[in-house]
């Protein structure tokens, strides 16, 4: 069965060839997944990485948490699920609203 691990703090010049050859050698990469930002097309310096088989994936986690990768100590564990993720965005705010409260109606900011 397939086992999704997450990797954090990679280099921002890492590719998704880069980083299926360092997973490589723990056993068969199915997938990776190179988080890159919309906008800018740029790494986040994150990715998942998926493997065929769990015991390979759990050797790799073992072995490369907290190892240098092109001069970064990466973080590797379990990918939590997506309904586990926290909600990306700026967490809250008032969203560009603020309240008139002597007449109670709502004003909006014009930028």
């Amino acid at each position: 069965m397939a086992k999704k691990l997450y990797v954090g703090n990679l280099s921002f010049q890492a590719t998704a060839d880069d980083v299926r050859t360092l997973f490589s050698t723990f056993g068969e990469v199915q997938d990776v997944s190179l988080v890159t930002d919309r906008y800018s097309g740029r790494s986040r310096g994150f990715a998942f990485v998926e493997m065929a088989a769990e015991d390979s994936a759990t050797k790799a986690r073992e072995a490369l948490n907290g190892k240098p990768f092109q001069e970064r100590n990466l973080t590797v564990d379990w990918a939590r699920p997506e309904g586990e993720r926290r909600e990306g965005g700026s967490g809250g705010g008032r969203g560009g609203r603020d309240r008139d409260f002597s007449s109670g109606k709502k004003s909006f900011r014009r930028y």
